[in-house]
């Protein structure tokens, strides 16, 4: 366990999570669609599910990709992922990307992990830029990179494509490493 409140728990991937990744995908598949769909597509069923875990399981300890859960103290239910993504290790950057179930929306457990997981990518991963890119609709997750003190850099042009749409301009937040 990285992280534990009252509230929930933060861990890294574990192949023992697919059960869990696959019910919180299925049970938030509207929600996961437009801005998820690769995470959801690859755990439809807990056959994928194993498969999806045991490749991040493999990102995370080759420093590819690290994707973590986000789980109630008293439960091992996943409501949540978070992913720390698009690394670069040249410029020591990396983006934020994150989902939370329904039912545990607009209690601030986003926000905490995001503040949680840049102290822990800016002292034990050496980062020093991390992102979150987010459309300007996406009210939450616009607060999330507020509430964490992420700075509005600029408005990225037909960033991204959802499956079936129009490409949107998306949002670029920052949050730079303190200098010691």
């Amino acid at each position: 366990m990285l992280f534990s409140s009252d509230i929930f728990v933060i861990n890294t991937i574990n192949e023992k999570d697919a059960w869990g990744i696959c019910d919180f995908v299925v049970a938030n598949e509207d929600r996961l669609k437009q801005y998820f769909p690769k995470t959801l597509a690859q755990n439809l069923t807990p056959e994928l599910s194993n498969i999806f875990t045991k490749k991040k399981v493999t990102q995370f300890n080759n420093k590819e990709e690290f994707l973590f859960t986000i789980k109630p103290t008293n439960s091992k239910k996943t409501i949540g992922l978070i992913y720390l993504k698009e690394l670069d290790w040249d410029t020591k950057q990396g983006e934020f990307a994150y989902a939370i179930s329904y039912d545990f929306e607009s209690k601030g457990i986003i926000s905490k992990s995001v503040n949680f997981l840049s102290e822990y990518a800016f002292k034990e991963l050496g980062l020093e830029t991390l992102q979150i890119i987010v459309h300007k609709d996406n009210l939450g997750s616009v607060m999330v990179a507020k509430n964490c003190n992420f700075t509005r850099i600029k408005t990225l042009k037909k960033e991204y494509t959802p499956p079936g749409e129009a490409a949107l301009d998306m949002e670029l937040y920052e949050l730079y490493k303190e200098i010691e």
